[in-house]
């Protein structure tokens, strides 16, 4: 379901977002490579790796994942957000993972 175009991007998701662009130019930049030589080693255009880079909108996930597997980070991408690697993940590793999520009313949180 795409976000509704009235609702404002919260802060703290375009922090990170700019913070994101900033670490993958400084990923390009220590690897010596430049925007074109990126992107040929992505299998993209070099405008992607520009979009990326400025931060802006509309650049898809399977974009972002073979930048970040060219400059040989996807690994430790993946390990960051990896939920069994938290310390809630290991406490509930045991547990099987429901098929299935209700919703939950709100203010029962």
């Amino acid at each position: 379901m795409p976000a509704n175009p009235n609702t404002r991007t919260p802060a703290p998701i375009k922090r990170a977002s700019r913070e994101v662009a900033e670490h993958l130019k400084a990923w390009r930049k220590l690897n010596g490579l430049t925007q074109s030589q990126l992107a040929d080693r992505a299998g993209l255009e070099r405008k992607t790796i520009a979009r990326l880079e400025n931060n802006e909108a509309g650049v898809s996930m399977d974009a972002l994942m073979r930048v970040l597997h060219a400059l040989g980070v996807l690994s430790s991408v993946t390990r960051a957000i990896d939920p069994y690697e938290t310390d809630i993940g290991r406490l509930r590793a045991e547990e099987q993972l429901p098929e299935w999520v209700r919703p939950r009313s709100l203010s029962a949180v």
